[in-house]
């Protein structure tokens, strides 16, 4: 039975669902594949978005950037996190190496994390990194000042280029350090517009659901104090507990958070592949707050503006909550062709291949 090992970061949930999509591809393609998830996103979310069966090791290979809120970057904090986190780099690689040599996979597939990558290259795995965004560019980006930066940026880069390919689904930042980047098309799970489960569920009719969806990571927004919009009903993580009769939690309703969104007039979220890739491919206009330090965010507006209908908020009216006039000129705007989400058939078969090929 051939072996899958996929190291998936956890950094938000936009790797996750780049990932799901492949995995379920690659198994219908390959019914017999047996399928290792190591990340530390919550199993709740996997469960949710892998539709295969799959043994689960609860592991953080990577950190991304430290964050204080979804958009807000510790940019100090990160810097002395890489740094100890590549104190030792090699005696890390070899330890990582003889994990790799007891779970003896076929393949391993990273979104994105590269000390696994480094440790395949060690004992001589075939291996694939596959996201829209690398860490390597990630780091420089906010951290080229820090002194260790330029031997850190180089192992990142080393690990990220000892793969068989780096699949790049679209809309992708551009990778300019890496020999073995290779575009495919944009990677999405359209999830079924279930309007009616959702009506059923909801304490009152609202003419517009609007979901808000601000990624895996904590940015609460104060929504106790904003205005009523006539006809508009909020749906937010039960989390924030909102108590209002105009916001109902999302995460309630018994539905996959795909279907939600599918099911929604709009989204209100920050620029993230995997809620923007979603939307686009559902026809779900899109209100996204800037985060214009972030590298990866100028290509995934540019690529929004194209495929779907967006407009942006400011942080500044997430504070007030004075929405409604951008939400009608959201919904005035047109409407493109959606886009054909074929990433993830293009990378099963390229994975297939590579398997076969180790088989």
């Amino acid at each position: 039975m051939p072996h899958l090992l996929v190291d998936i970061s956890s950094h938000g949930f936009g790797h996750v669902s780049q990932t799901a999509p492949v995995v379920n591809a690659l198994t219908q393609l390959m019914p017999e594949l047996r399928i290792t998830l190591r990340t530390a996103a919550p199993l709740a979310i996997l469960r949710q978005r892998f539709r295969c069966e799959f043994a689960h090791i609860p592991a953080a290979f990577d950190f991304g950037m430290k964050m204080s809120s979804a958009v807000d970057v510790l940019v100090d904090a990160s810097a002395a996190a890489y740094r100890d986190f590549h104190a030792g780099w090699e005696a890390k690689v070899q330890r990582e190496a003889q994990a790799l040599r007891a779970l003896s996979p076929d393949l391993l597939l990273a979104n994105i994390p590269y000390l696994s990558l480094a440790a395949a290259q060690l004992v001589g795995m075939r291996a694939v990194a596959m996201c829209s965004l690398d860490w390597a560019d990630i780091y420089r980006h906010y951290c080229a000042r820090d002194a260790a930066s330029r031997e850190i940026f180089g192992q990142m880069v080393a690990a990220y280029n000892s793969a068989a390919c780096f699949l790049q689904p679209q809309p992708s930042m551009p990778m300019p350090g890496f020999s073995n980047t290779r575009s495919i098309a944009p990677i999405a799970c359209i999830g079924r517009n279930q309007r009616a489960t959702l009506a059923a569920q909801l304490p009152a009719a609202a003419e517009k659901l609007v979901l808000v969806a601000m990624g895996g990571m904590e940015f609460r927004l104060p929504m106790e104090s904003w205005p009523r919009i006539r006809g508009v009903r909020w749906l937010v993580p039960a989390a924030w507990k909102i108590g209002r009769d105009d916001v109902s939690a999302f995460d309630s309703f018994g539905l996959a958070f795909g279907d939600v969104l599918a099911s929604c007039d709009a989204v209100l979220t920050k620029p993230g592949y995997g809620t923007f890739a979603e939307a686009a491919c559902a026809g779900i206009p899109v209100l996204y707050v800037a985060r214009r330090d972030w590298p990866e965010e100028p290509w995934l507006v540019q690529w929004l503006q194209r495929h779907g209908a967006c407009l942006e908020v400011g942080r500044a009216m997430l504070e007030t909550g004075e929405l409604s006039a951008v939400l009608q000129q959201l919904w005035a705007l047109p409407r493109p062709p959606l886009p054909i989400p074929a990433g993830a058939n293009e990378a099963a078969h390229y994975l297939r291949d590579l398997i076969a090929v180790r088989a």
